[in-house]
């Protein structure tokens, strides 16, 4: 449709341009929106201000991201996408769900009449840790099968070895999880998107449930990589804002990799904080054991996880009731019911969601912008991304936006994760995160809260 590429250019560069500024002012003025729901429908309450720590100190980096252009030599080749997702590694638990998000979105797709009129394909592919070369590996097979777009990693420390892998070779990398604020300026040249929120939102809610609680002396254990010291460095300047002062804060910055904790835990014995934030992946489990044993696991303190640990895969294998109590937060959106039974139908044994709806949108907004685009090259794809998920006519399923793209129309694609509106850096301009807790026996309880951060518009 000549009259919608027209405007995925000069006016919605604009558009993006103005909704990241309104974003970057909004942060500066501490103008936060915070909101609970709980999980079983109904009207929200609005969160007490003091649990909600202004962003004054914690906006995204001030960039003009890079955009993409259309390549002028549009390719009507099937569309091919490549996850780059983990199978294997400190990360593998996330794999399942989201192996299952981008199946069930490329079924349904192609049940709609695919891209183009041609069926799309997905060649899957394990990402590994950033302890193996696992990765770089994926991507050059999937480079070498001609896929224009691949929807990975879900760890941002293993999506830096090769984002620049990817996108130098003019495709489009998708990550459902990458959260550290670092990629908000990379020099990708608008070929990098996410639809997990930065965790430069991620730490306003996490800061917000501890300082709610109550803690008053605070410890953050991070692993050392980005996803870890990004958001223990966000975290710290959000209890900074909540009121906690610098010296009743204790940061912790640990080799994920080695053989114990026990040095890092006796640290904070030594500290004697009422709240300990654990920001770490499989390895929490050696962590938390470690702290259960001199006395200051979730039985005595207030302990708190992250979206790399705060799901049912920690459980798994330690005593019971060792988990009990610990909070946490994770990306995360109330899913409609008949989504997870879609999952559930890819894959019945799925135990946990997470980032589930960020894969499923990742590959629709992917499609959609093949459709924009009338192409499926890389740069074309990228080009009509953004405008993708703002501005237009709102639909909620590839089907809809299509109908609406044929019709010489601009939609607007609420995904199942909700309304998106990617900021000129290819991310929600908000997060939703769900406020996650352990039952006695060591899994997450049933009563999911849900927190918006950030623009809401």
């Amino acid at each position: 449709m000549p009259g919608h590429r027209a405007r995925a250019g000069n006016v919605q560069k604009e558009n993006w341009m103005a909704q990241r500024a309104a974003f970057r002012a909004a942060a500066l003025v501490g103008a936060t929106a915070l909101v609970l729901a709980g999980c079983g429908g109904g009207g929200g309450d609005t969160a007490d201000p003091a649990a909600a720590p202004s962003t004054a100190d914690t906006a995204a980096p001030a960039c003009e991201p890079a955009q993409a252009t259309p390549t002028g030599s549009p390719s009507t080749d099937p569309l091919i996408i490549g996850s780059l997702l983990p199978e294997t590694g400190s990360l593998a638990f996330l794999g399942p769900p989201e192996f299952a998000g981008v199946d069930v979105a490329v079924t349904e797709i192609n049940d709609a009449g695919g891209v183009l009129d041609q069926p799309i394909q997905h060649q899957r592919g394990d990402s590994g840790d950033d302890t193996t070369d696992i990765v770089n590996q994926t991507t050059d097979r999937h480079l070498a099968a001609g896929v224009q777009a691949i929807v990975g990693a879900a760890s941002s420390g293993v999506s830096k070895l090769v984002i620049d892998k990817i996108t130098g070779a003019g495709v489009v990398q998708f990550s459902p999880a990458n959260t550290s604020d670092e990629f908000t300026c990379w020099e990708d040249s608008g070929l990098y998107f996410r639809t997990a929120p930065p965790d430069v939102l991620q730490a306003q809610a996490l800061a917000g449930l501890i300082a709610g609680d109550g803690a008053q002396r605070v410890t953050i254990l991070a692993r050392n990589d980005p996803y870890g010291t990004g958001l223990a460095d966000n975290t710290e300047q959000n209890l900074l804002t909540a009121g906690i002062p610098q010296d009743q804060i204790q940061k912790i910055i640990y080799d994920p990799n080695a053989a114990s904790f026990n040095a890092e835990v006796d640290q904070i014995v030594q500290f004697d904080p009422d709240g300990i934030a654990v920001i770490g992946f499989d390895e929490s489990k050696r962590i938390l054991t470690r702290m259960t044993e001199v006395q200051i696991g979730p039985a005595q303190k207030s302990v708190y996880g992250t979206d790399g640990n705060m799901g049912n895969a920690l459980g798994e294998g330690l005593p019971p009731g060792l988990l009990e109590g610990m909070k946490g937060t994770t990306p995360l959106t109330e899913l409609a019911g008949d989504f997870q039974e879609r999952l559930l139908a890819q894959d019945p044994s799925l135990t946990d969601f997470n980032y589930a709806a960020e894969s499923y949108d990742a590959v629709v907004i992917t499609a959609l912008a093949a459709e924009a685009a009338g192409s499926t090259n890389g740069a074309d794809i990228a080009s009509e991304i953004n405008g993708i998920t703002a501005d237009g006519e709102k639909c909620e399923t590839f089907a809809d936006c299509l109908a609406i793209i044929d019709a010489g129309g601009d939609p607007d694609y609420d995904g199942v994760t909700g309304a998106l509106n990617f900021t000129a850096a290819g991310e929600p301009g908000s997060g939703s995160y769900g406020i996650l807790s352990f039952t006695a026996e060591n899994t997450i309880a049933d009563d999911t809260e849900f927190v918006i951060v950030g623009e809401t518009g």
